[in-house]
């Protein structure tokens, strides 16, 4: 993604079933220019709060606020030592309302950052929310989980799935308990043409496999893939909040933009990598020093507008001196620590792989999930139009029979989205459907 291109995007966030209140929170800055892009990058942010509904709400909002505009002040600095200070500074944040006020001790959030740039795809993370990269039939885990079960795996060696339950939900990392804060950076991961990005609060991942969030977010639009995703979980029980953040990067179809608009992107990225290196008040100034020169050539050959240009330059010349006051009031010295951080190579980790093709097999079980639904529903006397949940249940099986995997299971989530919506409206807090998800022991051959 070297060249600036708006992303397609969409974010949903929901209290889930159980929960009362919503302590999630989500954000979404994405670059509306060239110039923007190259200078900072599309940011997306998803937070996870912790500490009671008040506490937890404050602390997520917090960081979904702060984090954009945090990095955004220390681009010119950097990718990493952006990121990390933009963390860092939203954690001291955080644990200054948690010192100042004895009724918000203990709040603390998750949050994970993607920052889509033309070198590649970069992650800002602390806790156990998530950022995957779905390409090509694969969905890739792009960020360690800070909790007790992922570490104990990691020091014995082993796939976290494999210690079952195990102090599954206790964070080890977040953001406000404490006054300093570790930040994994990941990145840059290369980004293709058709790579969608997704980030989610343990709400999703905790009821909803990887190879489900796959498939659903390669088959569906990203609006429809948001919906579906928390109806599925809201499903299932929905036991916590769930947050979810797809980002799609144009796959090279879309219409290209004309010569003019490529020109002047050319020279909106060029000028943006210029001010990365040069201060914007130093080419001012040098701006208004070689017209000063001019304007004195043009006056010694009689050369009619001299006086002009030279009003012009000496404009220049002040605008830069002023620029040049400011840039040295405001700008912060960049660490060595952070300078060496910013310039070592870079190990790029895919934490978790799981192939996440659709399949008939994966449409078949959310249909029997379907027909579980419908069934309780109807029992339960919930209100639905039957006769528009009946066309589309009829476009999944004809889709079906066409036998096109991705169609059949577009199809099928549609109509399933359509009962779940109308199921979810009318249900109590607490009240679960359990659909089966396997074939029973019985009537297995």
């Amino acid at each position: 993604m070297s060249a600036f291109e708006p992303v397609r995007f969409a974010a949903l966030t929901d209290v889930g079933v159980k929960r009362s209140h919503n302590q999630d929170a989500c954000a979404a800055n994405p670059a509306v220019d060239a110039a923007g892009f190259a200078a900072q990058g599309h940011v997306f942010v998803v937070a996870d709060g912790m500490g009671g509904h008040a506490v937890g709400e404050k602390a997520s909002a917090k960081a979904a606020r702060d984090i954009p505009f945090l990095y955004s002040k220390h681009a010119r600095d950097g990718i990493i030592p952006a990121i990390r200070r933009a963390f860092q500074e939203a954690n001291a944040g955080i644990y200054a309302i948690g010192q100042q006020n004895p009724e918000f001790r203990g709040l603390g959030t998750t949050s994970t950052a993607l920052v889509l740039r033309p070198e590649g795809a970069w992650i800002g993370h602390v806790g156990d929310s998530r950022a995957y990269r779905i390409r090509k039939g694969q969905a890739e885990q792009l960020t360690f989980d800070h909790s007790w079960v992922w570490e104990i795996a990691r020091r014995q060696g082993v796939d976290p799935d494999e210690l079952g339950d195990f102090k599954k939900n206790v964070i080890i990392r977040s953001l406000g308990p404490d006054p300093e804060v570790e930040v994994d950076i990941e990145g840059p991961h290369p980004v293709e043409p058709g790579d969608t990005f997704l980030l989610c609060s343990d709400g999703l991942t905790g009821v909803v496999t990887p190879q489900e969030v796959g498939a659903v977010v390669s088959a569906l639009s990203p609006e429809n893939a948001v919906r579906f995703l928390v109806q599925l979980a809201n499903l299932r029980g929905g036991p916590d909040n769930i947050t979810v953040v797809i980002v799609q990067v144009p796959d090279g179809h879309e219409k290209k933009a004309g010569a003019k608009g490529a020109k002047a992107g050319i020279l909106s990225r060029l000028w943006s990598a210029w001010s990365k290196r040069v201060p914007w008040a130093f080419t001012v100034l040098g701006g208004g020093i070689v017209l000063a020169l001019l304007s004195l050539a043009m006056q010694i050959g009689a050369v009619p507008g001299a006086t002009l240009l030279f009003m012009l330059a000496a404009g220049l010349i002040l605008a830069g001196l002023f620029g040049l006051f400011q840039h040295t009031q405001k700008v912060e010295p960049v660490s060595a620590v952070e300078i060496a951080a910013d310039t070592a190579p870079r190990e790029l980790n895919v934490y978790k792989k799981y192939d996440c093709r659709v399949s008939v097999e994966l449409a078949e079980r959310f249909a029997q999930a379907e027909a579980s639904l419908l069934e309780a529903m109807r029992a339960q006397g919930v209100p639905v139009d039957l006769n528009a949940h009946a066309t589309l249940a009829e476009a999944a099986k004809v889709a079906a029979s066409r036998n096109s995997a991705e169609d059949a299971f577009r199809a099928r989530c549609a109509s399933l989205q359509f009962l779940a919506e109308a199921f979810h409206k009318a249900r109590h807090k607490e009240e679960l459907f359990r659909p089966s998800w396997t074939p029973s022991p019985s009537s297995k051959s």
